[in-house]
């Protein structure tokens, strides 16, 4: 089997880019940016359409439709995103590093994600029952 999470990220095909998702589901939680310093600070609040148990969008296809917001992540942008997790794939391969070992595409296994506590699975909420956005600040890097 060729090990295509290897190859440059230009050079993916689109199923290859998909595949590198480990369905951490970090990016899907909202961050907080100080307008003054301009730092972001992560909470455990994740978007409505996040499925908090699998760490994957549950409409990832119509997902703009319902959060206009929500990033397309691209070779072309991934670069200039300063906020993805220092453990999403996308970033890692995009800086010529390699997958961790907890990696489905490493490990062949789905749960490891789950299982090394890197996923949003187990201390999130859903932006559907949280009022104060505020008080969801979390005190741990992402």
């Amino acid at each position: 089997m060729s090990k295509f999470w290897e190859l440059p990220i230009e050079r993916l095909d689109r199923g290859q880019w998909e595949a590198l998702c480990d369905g951490c589901g970090k990016c899907c939680l909202h961050k907080l940016e100080d307008d003054e310093t301009g730092e972001v600070y992560p909470t455990n609040v994740a978007c409505r359409l996040l499925d908090r148990r699998s760490g994957f969008c549950s409409d990832y296809k119509h997902r703009r439709a319902y959060v206009p917001e929500c990033v397309r992540l691209t070779a072309g942008n991934v670069r200039d995103i300063d906020w993805l997790p220092a453990t999403c794939a996308y970033r890692l391969r995009a800086e010529g590093r390699p997958l961790p070992d907890w990696h489905y595409l490493i490990s062949g296994d789905r749960e490891t994600v789950h299982a090394a506590r890197q996923s949003v699975r187990g201390w999130t909420v859903s932006e559907d029952d949280v009022g104060d956005i505020e008080n969801h600040v979390v005190d741990r890097e992402l």
